[in-house]
């Protein structure tokens, strides 16, 4: 572990905190340090592999407000996604297992953070931050939520209700069926959402099996005809069936108005 700063990483931090920079580009060091290129290369690596600064990708860097005790700093989740999609001009919301936890769905915490963005696919990891990064269409984007770190980072997250129709839509991605349907019984029970709520948005962001699914669940907890016209008029003719919960056999009664196998009744 890196403990003692030379001149020229003193000078570095000196550089960012005087400027309040919370990264740093390939060519930004090279006129106010008075350095080359392959120093100030040179420098950032020796930064990097030292963990007192962290890698977004090769030229651009994290740097710490102030000086990390112990030598050691890792960017927090929100500066690591803003940096990351605003230097690739994307927009991205945080979804899936992290959404589950913040909205009490799920008390699981997830070692990773997964967010739908507009630009990058893949995993990733900047700092101590692991990042599943799930590259979806601009219209696939939206409903959010905005979230105010205590550093003042604007972090932005799916909402409670694009939150349950994604559990539904990306369920095999989030492994969240069969649960995510009681998830959403107990928040209409609760009045936490609304069934006109989860058919705007299932009708929005869902594809036809989230719209079979999200209108058999709401047929069954028995909301207004309207609304699941609304759905059913989504449905193109079909013949096929999907199962309800699509971790269990196929079997079961068929509901041939959603196109539903009843597959977890008795």
């Amino acid at each position: 572990m890196k403990r003692t700063l030379g001149d020229l990483e003193r000078r570095l931090f000196a550089f960012a905190q005087m400027r309040k920079l919370r990264s740093l580009c390939t060519g930004d060091l090279v006129g106010p340090l008075n350095i080359t290129g392959k120093q100030e290369r040179e420098l950032f690596s020796r930064l990097a592999r030292s963990g007192m600064i962290a890698k977004v990708r090769r030229g651009l860097y994290l740097v710490p407000d102030r000086l990390p005790l112990g030598g050691k700093w890792s960017p927090d989740e929100a500066l690591t996604l803003n940096t990351l999609l605003a230097d690739r001009q994307g927009r991205y919301q945080i979804c899936g297992p992290n959404a589950f936890n913040r909205y009490g769905f799920d008390d699981q915490i997830p070692a990773r953070v997964y967010a739908y963005n507009s630009r990058i696919s893949g995993e990733r990891t900047v700092g101590a931050v692991a990042l599943t990064l799930i590259k979806v269409s601009f219209r696939r984007l939206g409903d959010t939520e905005r979230v105010r770190t205590a550093d003042g980072q604007i972090m932005f997250y799916s909402s409670r209700i694009r939150t349950l129709v994604d559990a539904v839509y990306d369920w095999a991605r989030f492994n969240s069926l069969p649960k995510a349907f009681g998830w959403a019984s107990s928040d209409l029970a609760a009045g936490r959402v609304t069934a006109e709520e989860l058919v705007r948005v299932t009708l929005r962001y869902g594809d036809t099996g989230t719209v079979r699914r999200m209108g058999a669940l709401l047929d069954r907890e028995g909301v207004s005809s309207a609304l699941l016209l609304r759905l059913e008029r989504a449905l193109g003719p079909s013949s096929s069936f999907i199962a309800w919960n699509p971790a269990g056999p196929k079997r079961g009664k068929l509901d041939r108005r959603w196109g539903i196998v009843w597959n977890d009744r008795d």
